[in-house]
C-alpha cells in the first residue's frame, strides 16, 4: 500500500534543516501502524509526506503503486482526495458549518450533488452515534464528538489510507478510548490502512505496529499490542 525508499527532505530556511535522512518504510494494505518520536523527530513531516501536502528531495514514494514524485498540486489534490482520509488534533471543522455540511464537504469536492452528500453525511454521523447532532455547529459540540465528526469527514469519501496526527491529543483519556476504539473498528472491518502519529505510548500500544523515528531516521520497529486499554489512553 505504502512504498517509501530512501526518503529525504530538508527545508531551507536560512540555514538547511535536514529533517529526513533517509526513510525506508512499507505499510501493508489493511495495516494499523503508528509513528512515534519526540517533537522535531521528522514523524509531522513524515505524514505531510505521506498524506501529498509536503514534497520530498531524494527518493521514492509510492502509494497504492502510484509513484507519488513531481506531480502538480491538482494531480495532488485528485490523489489526496481519492485515497487519503485525514483526521487531526485540533478537529479542522469548519466553524460555520454544521456537523452534516462538515462530514459533507470531500464529497462537494467531488462533485456529488447536495441531496446526495447531505443525505451520506446522516449515515456516517448515523454510524458515530451523532445523527441527532448534525445541525449543530462544531461550537456546539464536544472534544469527542467533534472527533466522531472528523473521522466521519475521513470515511465518507472511501479513503485507501487513513491519517491521523494526533487524534487523541485534544481529547480526555476514557474519549481517547473511545475514538480509537473507532478507528480499530473501522480499520477492522473496512479494511482501511490506518497510520496514527501520536507521542501517546497507550495509543501507540493500540497499534499493530509501532514505528519509532528519531533525529529523521527510522530507529526502530516494534509490534504493538493491537489492544485497546481498559484503563484508558494517556
Amino acid at each position: 500500500m505504502i512504498e517509501l525508499h530512501n526518503i529525504h527532505k530538508t527545508y531551507n530556511a536560512g540555514s538547511p534543516l535536514h529533517v529526513l535522512k533517509g526513510i525506508d518504510l512499507s505499510i501493508a494494505k489493511g495495516e494499523f501502524a503508528s509513528i512515534m518520536g519526540a517533537s522535531g523527530s521528522g514523524k509531522s513531516t513524515l505524514l505531510n509526506i505521506l498524506g501529498i501536502l509536503d514534497t520530498y528531495d531524494e527518493g521514492d514514494y509510492y502509494l497504492s503503486g502510484t509513484l507519488i514524485k513531481n506531480i502538480s498540486e491538482t494531480r495532488a489534490a485528485e490523489l489526496r482526495n481519492r485515497l487519503i482520509g485525514f483526521i487531526f488534533q485540533s478537529f479542522n471543522l469548519i466553524s460555520f458549518k454544521n456537523a452534516m455540511e462538515n462530514v459533507a464537504l470531500p464529497l462537494f469536492y467531488q462533485g456529488v450533488s447536495r441531496k446526495k452528500r447531505n443525505a451520506l453525511a446522516l449515515e456516517y454521523l448515523d454510524k458515530l452515534g451523532l445523527r441527532e447532532w448534525a445541525h449543530h455547529l462544531p461550537s456546539e459540540l464536544s472534544g469527542g464528538q467533534k472527533q466522531r465528526v472528523a473521522i466521519a469527514r475521513a470515511l465518507i469519501s472511501h479513503p485507501q489510507v487513513i491519517l491521523a496526527d494526533e487524534p487523541t491529543g485534544a481529547l480526555d483519556s476514557q474519549t481517547s478510548r473511545e475514538v480509537m476504539q473507532i478507528l480499530r473498528d473501522v480499520n477492522k472491518n473496512d479494511g482501511i490502512t490506518m497510520i496514527i502519529v501520536t507521542h501517546e505510548r497507550g495509543v501507540a500500544d493500540s497499534t499493530d505496529k509501532i514505528i519509532h523515528i528519531c533525529d529523521g531516521i527510522i530507529e526502530e520497529i516494534e509490534q504493538g499490542k493491537g489492544v485497546i486499554a481498559e484503563d484508558g489512553m494517556k
